[in-house]
């Protein structure tokens, strides 16, 4: 009789907890007017207008756009000419690519982000070791693993091609002369390019310079077209203000419920906040390294990179003066950012997989499941602390990501090669 009496109360207690474990949440979400006040700052109806760039003064040129545009699809713009900028950041993909890893004319070491409304950001990369969008565009280029190509052989390429050396002098006049004996030279590279740079006059090493900054400068002025559409996210958000309920703007039960778990016990709105959900800042959340890779600095490295980089706001070849290049100046450098890397924006993320800096989590149930159980960290310590949410809320969560999925508000002529 005991055993049957302790068994029957181990089944009831059993129950209870699957109860609890998946027990759904209300069909109608009640917000209090200070919830409104943050969901409203998460709407695409906050997002300001792009700012300009300082270090960059065609950044809202129509005409350094139209080049931007052109180079961001040419192919020739590689050392084998098999690999652009699109081939990476597919206009089909959000400007992605659906693998773990960047395929250049190599595997690369990190995941491709999305440049959807990157020309937000302060900083670019995971690590943060650009700080400008037109600095980010060059290092690719003179990357060995994705284009390959170096400094003097694609400027040489861009000059020589009579369309795209028309639009180049229509944006920033005529361009220097190039002629000398050299057939490949970079300040990178081999050591043969190197030694092959160091014996140019410095009035040619200065010219090649100057047209790579201003190709950097015309990709960041198309870049800064691609920006988010709005999404069922936005509209729900807008539904809450006094205007009244927007067509179509309803949130499901679980959507609902994820909502309020992103602003709430998730604590998700800690780094994913503003319009584009991201901080633009970095963070250690132990994510593993990249199979046969040591743990990255992350943000420790980049901010050091950044300075050093000839190409930052500061430098010889920004348009920006000194007193317009602060954020560089005074960015925190201490040990808290060791291991950290760049919170990516959430817009669109359920159509932008795999994620993290190396493509480690292949789903968002698997991203979710990290931040609720927030290993221990490799390097230093994990920011992100165990959320213990129950199956049904990693669920809902999970669904809530689907309702940020929107065609870009960009017109379609940027999306495909000129």
């Amino acid at each position: 009789m005991l055993k049957k009496l302790g068994a029957a109360s181990l089944l009831t207690i059993l129950a209870s907890y699957a109860a609890w474990l998946y027990a759904p949440f209300p069909a109608t979400v009640e917000w209090s007017q200070k919830e409104i006040e943050l969901l409203q700052s998460l709407s695409l109806t906050a997002l300001p207008e792009l700012a300009p760039d300082p270090s960059n003064a065609v950044a809202d040129s129509a005409e350094a756009a139209q080049l931007g545009h052109r180079l961001f699809f040419e192919e020739q713009l590689s050392g084998d000419a098999s690999v652009a900028c699109a081939t990476c950041h597919q206009p089909d993909n959000y400007f992605t690519d659906g693998l773990a890893l960047a395929e250049g004319t190599e595997t690369g070491q990190r995941h491709t982000p999305s440049l959807v409304g990157l020309s937000y950001s302060p900083w670019f990369y995971w690590d943060g070791r650009k700080d400008s969008q037109w600095s980010q565009a060059l290092s690719p280029l003179e990357a060995a693993h994705e284009h390959n190509i170096d400094r003097l052989r694609l400027v040489r390429y861009v000059l020589s091609d009579p369309k795209l050396r028309a639009l180049y002098e229509q944006v920033f006049g005529a361009a220097p002369a190039l002629e000398q004996p050299a057939a490949s030279a970079s300040p990178l590279g081999t050591k043969k390019q190197r030694d092959a740079w160091k014996n140019l006059p410095p009035a040619v090493r200065d010219g090649v310079n100057t047209v790579f900054a201003n190709l950097g400068k015309s990709l960041a002025a198309y870049q800064r077209k691609l920006q988010p559409g709005r999404s069922r996210f936005d509209d729900y958000i807008d539904s809450l203000s006094d205007a009244g309920a927007i067509e179509g703007a309803e949130l499901s039960a679980e959507e609902s419920a994820g909502l309020r778990l992103f602003i709430g016990k998730a604590d998700c709105v800690n780094c994913h906040n503003g319009p584009l959900l991201t901080n633009n800042e970095f963070h250690n959340t132990g994510v593993l390294p990249v199979a046969d890779q040591l743990p990255p600095m992350g943000r420790y490295d980049g901010i050091r990179l950044a300075r050093k980089d000839p190409f930052n706001c500061s430098g010889d070849y920004s348009d920006a003066t000194p007193d317009q290049c602060l954020e560089l100046r005074f960015a925190l450098d201490d040990n808290s950012l060791v291991g950290a890397h760049k919170t990516p924006t959430l817009r669109n993320v359920a159509k932008t997989a795999p994620y993290m800096h190396g493509g480690q989590l292949l789903t968002l149930r698997q991203v979710i499941n990290h931040y609720n159980e927030a290993p221990v960290s490799m390097l230093s310590h994990n920011e992100a602390k165990p959320l213990k949410l129950r199956p049904i809320e990693r669920r809902q969560l999970e669904a809530l990501m689907h309702t940020l999925s929107a065609p870009l508000a960009t017109d379609p002529h940027w999306l495909q090669a000129p």
